[in-house]
């Protein structure tokens, strides 16, 4: 007896329904990094008061503008499925807004990712291929693990890789702030959702 499907679901992403009325509450631009990170780092802990995901936030910004573009919060539990980082949603959000796989494709103007929490391994190769042009990182890496997230392999010189790359880094906006939701996540008996390892 064969298990194929004889039909597949369709796969979509779909932000919770708070952000909207969130959003249309919030200036339309961000004229600060520090004004970016504060955003990004409200949709992470809304997205914990919510239920509605992990406690990550991210967003993509046009930097000509300030405006905010695309925003993400972490859909891992609520899509069952391991890549829906905040990142990777507001990346794949910002592309299908501008009409564009490449962020950085010729006569765009420049975009920034802002993101909550420094991305893991996943997330920095998709950041490598999404044509942003600059990332802004709030808690680092081990602020996650801290707390029991697995960050996943990246090379030590990562910063330095993207950088190669044309994305510049700016590290710790915001830090202790961004750093507090992940621990009030697991505080408050939050899903360490970790995939199995090896």
């Amino acid at each position: 007896m064969s298990t194929t499907p004889t039909r597949f679901p369709p796969f979509r992403l779909e932000l919770p329904h708070w952000i909207t009325e969130y959003l249309g509450q919030q200036p339309e631009t961000y004229s600060t990094r520090d004004a970016r990170m504060k955003l990004v780092t409200m949709l992470a802990q809304l997205n914990i008061q919510h239920g509605t995901g992990g406690p990550f936030g991210a967003g993509v910004f046009r930097l000509d503008t300030n405006q905010l573009v695309a925003p993400g919060v972490n859909l891992v539990l609520s899509s069952k499925s391991a890549i829906a980082h905040a990142e990777v949603v507001a990346m794949m959000m910002a592309q299908q807004i501008v009409g564009s796989h490449d962020l950085g494709a010729t006569g765009l103007p420049p975009y920034e990712l802002v993101t909550s929490c420094e991305p893991c391994g996943m997330c920095l190769g998709a950041i490598s291929w999404s044509g942003v042009r600059h990332l802004v990182c709030g808690a680092r890496g081990s602020d996650a693990e801290a707390v029991g997230f697995d960050e996943g392999p990246k090379p030590a010189n990562w910063i330095t890789e993207l950088e190669q790359r044309g994305i510049a880094v700016t590290m710790d906006i915001g830090r202790i702030n961004a750093s507090s939701v992940l621990q009030q996540y697991v505080q408050n008996g939050g899903e360490v959702y970790n995939g199995r390892q090896g």
